[in-house]
């Protein structure tokens, strides 16, 4: 048994849609949350300059004891994660291998086309984990990089529903039939990809896939907390603490949600 609280990171508030699959799936562990919304977006910055970013949130994690951590951040799993993985001996669980897997079992036709950062796309992470699973399926990348930024500036649904609409034309006459969320900032507007996309494509939220592989790596290496144990949720951020707040309490229906502000760049 391990008390421990389990890490999340992410660039900002994406990550929430993460947290709150984690925390359904593992109603009694603990966690801790840290958004990185001074820095975003990641998706337009270099693979450099993202490693060196996501680096400073996993030092933070590290010095709070945390038992593993998961990159609730589909830039920072593509730029960041192998560099990372061999710095630290803790366990990392990134959200694009289990957005794959989820991607290749979905899919009927073997077309599966999937919206992220510019850097997750120019890292084909997506497109090569998805075809080490099943080298058959066609992979469509497109790079949306308005849509993150959008979440982040908290707009009405119209407007979120307007650039996402502008954002998915590439795909006008793709015949691909499942569609994977590559940014976890995405399922937060969810619907408004269901309204844009048509009925008989299926959306792909890795978080889905990455609470259940959470699961099981902490059932393998007996890393579950003590039955009975009361689960506590940390939040921190480098940005605006009130915006902050106002998602976490949004998307995860925590009313009474605080957090805090944390400096990671000088600690």
């Amino acid at each position: 048994m391990d008390n421990r609280p389990i890490g999340l990171l992410d660039s900002g508030d994406g990550g929430f849609s993460v947290v709150k699959k984690v925390i359904k799936k593992l109603p009694e562990e603990s966690t801790i949350f840290i958004g990185d919304n001074a820095h975003m977006p990641y998706g337009d910055k270099s693979k450099e300059k993202v490693i060196e970013l996501t680096r400073h949130s996993v030092n933070f994690l590290l010095s709070r004891d945390v038992k593993l951590i998961i990159f609730a951040c589909n830039t920072a799993t593509a730029a960041a994660m192998s560099t990372i993985q061999k710095e630290i001996k803790l366990q990392i669980i990134g959200v694009i291998q289990s957005g794959s897997l989820a991607a290749a079992r979905t899919t009927e036709n073997k077309k599966v086309a999937v919206s992220a950062t510019p850097v997750t796309i120019a890292s084909h992470a997506y497109k090569n984990e998805i075809q080490f699973r099943d080298p058959e399926i066609e992979v469509t990348e497109l790079a949306t990089p308005k849509l993150a930024p959008l979440v982040e500036a908290e707009e009405d649904y119209n407007t979120n529903l307007r650039v996402v609409k502008e954002s998915l034309k590439p795909l006008q006459g793709k015949d691909f039939d499942t569609f994977v969320l590559g940014c976890t900032h995405y399922p937060l507007i969810q619907k408004e990809f269901e309204e844009a996309l048509p009925d008989d494509v299926s959306i792909v939220d890795p978080a889905d896939q990455v609470a259940q592989y959470t699961f099981n790596v902490m059932r393998r290496d007996g890393l579950f907390a003590a039955p009975g144990s009361v689960a506590r949720h940390e939040y921190y951020t480098t940005g605006d603490v009130e915006k902050f707040e106002r998602m976490g309490q949004s998307f995860l229906d925590q009313p009474n949600l605080k957090a805090k502000h944390v400096d990671t760049e000088n600690m």
